[in-house]
């Protein structure tokens, strides 16, 4: 199985807490924590702070969004949510029984 560093832009789904199941885009990262945002309910100038063992880093990488936060343009929510949707993820939440049967075996 391969796995996948916190890189800026990456989709994280979120295994823990209120907003357990939601898609997310790494907006920032440090060595225990990233911060998250979805454009909706956590903007991108207020990001949610999680610690990386609760959530689940997927493959997928919105390239465009991560080339603009590196460059530091100016990111948009709108932006945030496209980003999400082109890549096959919304805001509605993804059923976390699959997700614990694909991180099982």
């Amino acid at each position: 199985m391969a796995t996948f560093g916190p890189d800026i832009g990456r989709v994280a789904i979120s295994r823990a807490g209120r907003d357990r199941g939601r898609a997310f885009l790494i907006v920032a990262a440090g060595s225990d924590y990233v911060y998250l945002a979805d454009g909706d309910l956590r903007v991108f100038a207020h990001p949610k702070k999680k610690k990386l063992k609760h959530v689940a880093l997927k493959p997928q990488v919105a390239e465009n969004f991560r080339e603009n936060v590196l460059k530091g343009a100016f990111v948009l929510d709108s932006d945030v949510r496209k980003a999400l949707k082109l890549l096959g993820y919304s805001a509605c939440q993804i059923n976390m029984g699959e997700e614990r049967a694909n991180a099982q075996g």
